[in-house]
């Protein structure tokens, strides 16, 4: 394995060694951070405009001692038509590595297909493995042991998912959930389950109904270690903003709902937030909410996933 497009792409021991990595960039920052990107340029193709995933890894790439090349698409040949396997071709004999906030996922695939070097998928509209990855790390945290093994901490646990069960987050926390040996339980409103696309990767690995959908919120918090939610309306599809917010008014974390679940439950959400809508600020409020940690998460995992990359061997 040389990219990471999606949850499934690192498996033992690769898996255990990036988490294991991430604790460790993370308690060793601004004392020692091993230079594994010394002499390397790596490039950042955004089609889309962020916040937390533009700074993470740009951070991240100088901290492993790299220079991080940000290219918006517009600004590049890939904006006014040229192919995205020539794109790759060519950014291979520049950069050693490239990462991809984009739209379709398709184009993540085609770029790692058609170039030499690693690359990794900083969101698309199907997943955002970055994200649960840190997600799964922060929650890892809290629950294992000092020194104690941080996926051996998520097995068992589970999480509920509110609101647009049907976009990217919530299928990344399929796959995560799946992969992770946790248990993952759905909430949202009919005609939002997980699609066809998400299926097919769970019916390749063999996952075929291992996760829980209900039109219940209460349901799905019942037992949860975890509830989680994410912006009813994504970048993209603002044209739907009123019917969404009518669909997904039921499944709002509030206070009481967050409440259903078990007393020590985490609320996360991997940000912008926007209260009152999916979350109300009495949740955001709460002292367990974490959502700040998986933030600052964010530069450690991906640092992690960056310096295991890149000591693999090139084609």
């Amino acid at each position: 394995m040389k990219h990471f497009l999606k949850e499934t792409d690192l498996r033992h021991p690769a898996l255990a060694e990036v988490f294991a990595l991430a604790r460790e960039l993370k308690q060793k920052r601004g004392r020692h951070t091993p230079p594994v990107l010394a002499g390397q340029t790596w490039a950042m193709i955004f089609s889309k405009s962020s916040t937390r995933t533009r700074v993470s890894f740009e951070v991240g790439i100088h901290e492993l001692g790299g220079n991080p090349l940000f290219l918006n698409r517009n600004d590049i040949q890939l904006g006014r038509g040229e192919s995205i396997e020539d794109t790759a071709r060519v950014l291979s004999r520049f950069v050693h590595g490239l990462i991809v906030r984009t739209y379709d996922h398709n184009d993540v695939e085609r770029l790692a297909a058609a170039g030499t070097i690693p690359v990794i998928n900083a969101l698309t509209d199907f997943l955002h493995p970055c994200q649960i990855y840190t997600d799964a790390f922060t929650a890892a945290e809290r629950w294992a042991a000092p020194g104690g093994d941080l996926l051996d901490s998520l097995k068992g646990r589970k999480i509920a998912f509110l609101g647009d069960t049907a976009c990217n987050m919530a299928n990344s926390w399929i796959l995560g959930a799946n992969l992770l040996g946790m248990n993952i339980s759905l909430a949202g409103p009919k005609g939002f389950e997980p699609g066809v696309e998400v299926q097919a990767v769970l019916a390749k690995e063999g996952w075929t109904g291992r996760y829980h959908f209900t039109s219940d919120p209460y349901e799905a918090v019942a037992g949860a270690d975890i509830v989680y939610t994410d912006v009813w309306v994504s970048m993209g599809k603002e044209e739907e903003t009123k019917e969404r917010i009518r669909l997904m008014a039921p499944y709002a974390v509030t206070g009481k709902l967050f409440a259903a679940a078990k007393p020590d439950a985490l609320f996360l959400h991997c940000l912008p937030a926007h209260p009152g809508e999916e979350v109300m600020q009495e949740v955001l409020d709460n002292p367990r909410c974490i959502i700040f940690d998986q933030a600052e998460n964010r530069l450690h995992m991906q640092k992690a996933i960056m310096a295991v990359l890149a000591q693999r061997p090139r084609a």
